[in-house]
This record gives C-alpha cells, structure tokens and sequence, in this order.
C-alpha cells in the first residue's frame, strides 16, 4: 500500500491532480488508513500511468473515462481507443493546419510593420493592422 506522496512520487503527478482525478471518477475512492490517510495499490499505480501518458497524447477527461470505464466492465477497450486516436490525428492535422495559416499571416504583418513608423496614436503604425485583422495584412491580395 501506497500513501499518495509515495504514489505521486511513483507515477510523477503532484497529490493534487491524484486528488482531482478522485474527484472526477477517473481514480476510485481509495482505501483508508485508521488514521483516514488515503492509501493506494498497484493498480492504482497503473491506472494513474495510463491517465498521465493519455493526457500527454492530448486526451480528454472524457476520452480517458470511456476507456477506463470499458476496462471496469471487462470491455477491450481498443477500438474505441483506436477511434479516438484517429479523431486526434485529424484534429492535430486540423490546428497544424491552422498554426500555419496564423504563421503566415504574422509573418505578412509583421513584414509591413517593420517598414511603418511608430505611432502613439495606434493609426500609422502596426498597430492598426493588427485592429483591421486578416483583410488588413495583406493589402487586400489573397493569401
């Protein structure tokens, strides 16, 4: 049996995220010492390690629940875990996508505001394409 500093320190994730994911029900309530100090197994251990590696693939509460919850019922969870993948590749897909667009975009206005004056007045300097927004970055050309 683990203390939750012992089992923060095993699956690198601070008391108070072990805490929350009690909360939530990701984590079931752990048993209790006399003395009610909270106290962990090893599948508590491997339970948290899952969580902690899903939500560094940009997992959601949510997705994680419906697999553990899969698992709690004797489910394999892997089609659906295989699903979600594949939604989070074509999401990633979807903001690399927009990243490059947004990087486009800052690199036109950027490149004309190296050549405007600067203006307190936020209206001859690059302020004032930043106020106009995407029709204001590229002196109306198409991107």
């Amino acid at each position: 049996m683990l203390s939750i500093g012992e089992l923060s320190a095993q699956v690198g994730l601070p008391a108070q995220t072990i805490r929350y994911y009690e909360r939530v029900g990701l984590l079931p309530p752990p048993q209790r010492a006399a003395n009610r100090y909270r106290r962990y197994e090893l599948q508590d251990s491997q339970r948290l390690r899952f969580i902690r590696g899903a939500r560094a693939l940009d997992f959601s509460l949510d997705e994680i629940r419906e697999i553990l919850d899969l698992r709690d019922r004797g489910i394999a969870p892997c089609r659906v875990l295989m699903g979600q993948m594949a939604r989070q590749i074509e999401a990633i897909a979807d903001r690399i996508k927009e990243l490059e667009r947004l990087r486009g975009e800052l690199t036109r206005l950027h490149a004309r505001g190296r050549s405007m004056p600067e203006d307190v007045q936020m209206k001859a300097c690059v302020c004032h394409l930043i106020e106009g927004g995407s029709e204001g970055s590229d002196d109306g050309k198409s991107a």
